[in-house]
C-alpha cells in the first residue's frame, strides 16, 4: 500500500534523528500516541523501520537493521532522558576508594556528571570531557589517557592509549556500547573497541551502560561476551532472548527508575 504524507513525514524524521520515541513523534507530528503507535505498526509491517518499547529506528534499504552509529553529537541528544536515568542508577554501585575505568561514550558523559557528586574515586578515562567532570570534585583523583584525538567523540584513542591503560589495574571498568545481543556486547568504531578492550582486560568487573536503542542490535567489532560482562544498567528491560541470556551469563540487570 502506497505510504500517506505522516507516514512519509514519520521515516523523513527518523532519517534526520536516527530513532524516536513515541513520545517525540506525536508531539512533531500533532497527533495523539495511539496513531503514532498504529502508523509504526504498519511501517515496521512494511518493511521501513523496527519498533522498540517506546520509539522506532529506521532499518537499512536492505531490510534489515543498519549497522551503523550516529555521530556523536546527534548522540548526545537522543534519548538523554533515559541516559540520565541509567547515569543516575549506575552511580548507586560504586563506593569511596573505588577505582574505575571510564571510556567515551554519551552515556558515561551522563554517568560522570552524576558521579561527580560522589567521593573519593579514582577514575582512568579517555575522555577530556569526562575528566574535567570528575576533576571539578576535588576529592576524585584522576588520570586522562593521552594519544591519538578522536575529534567526533573528544576523546584519546590508538597505540598511545592502550599502552597507558595497560600501566594501570582497575576494580572496575564502565563501558558504553554500541549493540548487545543474545550473545555478546559490540561497538562499531575499531580504535574505541580497542580501547574498550583493553579497559575490559585490566579491570576486575565490567558495568555495561546501554539504553534500549542498543538491544539486538549488531556491530562490527565484538567487546566481550555476555559471561565477561558483570552488569547491565539500561533504561528499558530488554527482550525476553537477551533477558534469558543474561540470566545464563550471569549478569546482572539493573533497569533504572523512571521516577
Amino acid at each position: 500500500m502506497p505510504l500517506s504524507s505522516r507516514h512519509e513525514d514519520i521515516i523523513s524524521l527518523l532519517a534526520a534523528a536516527g530513532e524516536l520515541t513515541v513520545e517525540d513523534l506525536a508531539e512533531r507530528l500533532g497527533v495523539s500516541r495511539e496513531t503514532v503507535r498504529r502508523d509504526l505498526a504498519r511501517l515496521e509491517g512494511g518493511g521501513h523501520l523496527r519498533r522498540y518499547h517506546g520509539g522506532a529506528r529506521l532499518l537499512s534499504h536492505a531490510g534489515g537493521e543498519a549497522e551503523m552509529e550516529w555521530p556523536f553529537a546527534q548522540r548526545m541528544v537522543q534519548n538523554a532522558a533515559g541516559k540520565k536515568r541509567i547515569a543516575l542508577a549506575a552511580r548507586e554501585l560504586f563506593q569511596p576508594e573505588d577505582s574505575l575505568f571510564i571510556d567515551t561514550g554519551s552515556t558515561t558523559i551522563a554517568f560522570a556528571e552524576a558521579l561527580a557528586a560522589r567521593a573519593s574515586l579514582v577514575a582512568i578515562t579517555n575522555a577530556p570531557r569526562i575528566a574535567a567532570t570528575l576533576a571539578a570534585n576535588h576529592s576524585h583523583k584522576v588520570f586522562l589517557l593521552g594519544g591519538a584525538y578522536g575529534a567526533d567523540a573528544g576523546e584519546s584513542l590508538g597505540p598511545l592509549a592502550l599502552e597507558q591503560i595497560g600501566k594501570f589495574r582497575a576494580r572496575h571498568a564502565v563501558l558504553t556500547i554500541g549493540a548487545i545481543d543474545a550473545h555478546s556486547v559490540m561497538d562499531f568504531d575499531l580504535q574505541e573497541a580497542e580501547v574498550a578492550k583493553a579497559m575490559i582486560e585490566r579491570a576486575d568487573r565490567v558495568t555495561v551502560l546501554a539504553d534500549h536503542s542498543k538491544f539486538d542490535r549488531r556491530a562490527v567489532f565484538e567487546l566481550a561476551p555476555l559471561a565477561r560482562i558483570h552488569r547491565l544498567v539500561t533504561d528499558v528491560p530488554p527482550p525476553e532472548p537477551i533477558r534469558r541470556a543474561l540470566d545464563a551469563a550471569c549478569v546482572e540487570l539493573i533497569v533504572a527508575d523512571r521516577g
